[in-house]
């Protein structure tokens, strides 16, 4: 078995080193779905507070879905039951402590090198290590460690968001380079930046279902569920229109105006949903394409609660077009999982650039 030998600091989701293997296009395409991960570690250790730390940090509750979805369909595996195909997973993490000492952790231990062993025992800020196909093409390998249980459950609990984040970016930019392989969308693409002066990227299957002087919506109906993206815009006048407030009421007014349960019925249009206590809207500061942006992820259903869904959202701004955007990926499908749906969504409302010189 290799030895992995770190010489460099980390940081996590900045400069994380990684070894990069010169014979990458010999291994075997990843194994997995979208959101699959395995947690190679001691037994021992994943029934107790280290297990629980992972299961907080891996399982947590994705927000703004109408029911209870973890982050990633997390499998545990002991070291010695890490054969070929289960090391091949696509999301794979490596978890172990110098001490107490156990069988699973000492054969994780000996993948590292002396020097690196005597640097996870002295150095506090050293606890995580990411290689990028290790074991297999498209894979993503992450290696936790730490002196004792204790100081490592510290360290994850203090980065939970990081890690979290690392392996949710990771999961949307494979998204993303599927969706930009797709040429079958290229007329819908060109429309966007002749009619509209920005740029969207969708996968196969979406078709162009509206598109007016201020919004245009994109839309992918299948037997399992009916995906749709709408892009709207009107001036930018000031920092008040990124309040949640403002935003809600703004995305209120488009999907009244364009987007209809029936279209022969004008009266049964979608709303958002503020009305449930434990399923508020969560919104954030992030960025799309280095533009500052507001999130919204949260629910929406018709006004006459007959249909509903989840949806995220990200309202931006531009100097040079003078304009505020809204854009939205919801979808519908009743009693299905709809965590990587929305994660696809939101690969796609990623690719969103506006036209230069528009």
């Amino acid at each position: 078995m290799k030895k992995i030998f770190l010489t460099l600091t980390i940081v996590l989701g900045a400069t994380a080193c990684t070894l990069k293997n010169n014979r990458s296009e010999y291994l075997p395409s990843a194994s997995g779905k979208p959101g699959d991960m395995i947690i190679m570690m001691d037994s021992i250790r994943w029934k107790g507070p280290l297990g629980d730390e992972l299961r907080k940090t891996f399982k947590a509750e994705v927000p703004g879905l109408p029911r209870e979805e973890p982050l990633f369909n997390l499998i545990h595996v002991h070291p010695k039951l890490g054969n070929t195909l289960l090391t091949q997973i696509r999301n794979l993490v490596f978890v172990f402590t110098l001490e107490p000492d156990s069988p699973g952790s000492r054969m994780l231990k000996d993948r590292m090198d002396e020097a690196t062993i005597n640097r996870i025992a002295t150095d506090t800020s050293f606890f995580i290590y990411t290689e990028t196909d290790e074991f297999a093409r498209g894979q993503q390998v992450m290696y936790l460690f730490g002196p004792t249980e204790e100081q490592l459950i510290k360290k994850i609990r203090e980065n939970r968001q990081n890690i979290q984040n690392f392996f949710n970016d990771l999961e949307k930019k494979r998204l993303v380079e599927k969706i930009n392989t797709t040429t079958t969308t290229k007329g819908i693409t060109d429309m966007l930046k002749r009619d509209h002066g920005f740029e969207l990227r969708v996968p196969f299957g979406f078709k162009v279902a509206d598109s007016q002087t201020d919004f245009v919506w994109l839309r992918q109906i299948d037997a399992y569920v009916d995906k749709d993206v709408f892009v709207s815009w009107k001036p930018y006048e000031s920092e008040y229109q990124f309040l949640p407030d403002s935003l809600i009421a703004w995305r209120n007014s488009i999907t009244r105006k364009y987007i209809f349960e029936d279209p022969e019925n004008p009266e049964s249009y979608l709303i958002t949903e503020t009305s449930v206590p434990y399923k508020p809207v969560k919104v954030r500061q992030t960025k799309v394409n280095q533009m500052f942006a507001m999130e919204l992820r949260g629910l929406w259903r018709t006004n006459n609660r007959t249909m509903g869904g989840p949806f995220i959202s990200y309202a931006l701004a531009s100097p040079e077009t003078g304009r505020i955007y809204y854009l939205e990926g919801f979808c519908f499908s009743p009693g299905k999982d709809q965590r990587e749906t929305i994660r696809e969504l939101e690969a796609i409302l990623s690719t969103f650039r506006l036209v230069e010189g528009r």
